[in-house]
């Protein structure tokens, strides 16, 4: 168990108490997923939020069979289907684990226990979410407005890596592309 990972994403969000990460750790219970393990389900309720220790995720859509990533979490970083867990209704997203993983899974009833005891909490869920919603709301805008060649770079500007994790079908389906596409970008950058 690191209980360090605490400590590493309050410095990026805000700090969190000593108690209060404890607190934490207390109420929630470490997981071990396998590479393809899928946790929710379009259409559930999903009450249990994860937060990912080592390994990565991916949330998805199936639209007329197609498989498309709507966002990928890695190391310090939380994963959860957010519509279902912050409300009574059922999950869009499907939930993947990417590779074996190792995660604090907790539940909505441990979030809303942990705000009413630790304001600190209370302000570090609060920029959990925003960042989140920042990130897909940056991601939409992108789709929107850029070239496939913008989007791709953008990633990688985030995700150094996410090649080397990510299959490049999801990443292709997320950057609103096709497989075809995302091949000759890379193609072409790696002649550069």
């Amino acid at each position: 168990m690191n209980e360090n990972i605490l400590d590493t994403i309050s410095n990026f969000y805000t700090p969190l108490s000593s108690e209060c990460q404890q607190d934490f750790f207390k109420h929630s219970t470490i997981k071990v997923f396998k590479k393809g393990e899928i946790v929710v389900r379009e259409g559930q309720l999903a009450k249990k939020a994860y937060l990912i220790e080592k390994g990565c995720a991916r949330a998805y859509y199936l639209k007329d069979g197609k498989d498309i990533s709507d966002w990928f979490t890695f190391e310090n970083q939380f994963m959860a289907s957010i519509v279902s867990f912050f409300s009574e209704a059922p999950s869009p997203h499907y939930i993947e684990f990417i590779e074996d993983s190792t995660v604090y899974e907790f539940n909505e009833s441990t979030v809303n226990m942990l705000s009413k005891k630790h304001h600190d909490f209370e302000h570090f869920i609060s920029k959990v979410v925003t960042e989140t919603m920042l990130g897909l709301c940056e991601r939409l805008h992108s789709i929107q407005f850029n070239k496939a060649e913008q989007r791709y770079d953008y990633l990688l500007n985030i995700y150094p890596n996410i090649t080397n994790r990510i299959p490049l079908t999801h990443i292709a389906s997320y950057l609103g592309i096709t497989l075809e596409t995302l091949s000759r970008i890379r193609n072409i950058k790696n002649r550069i």
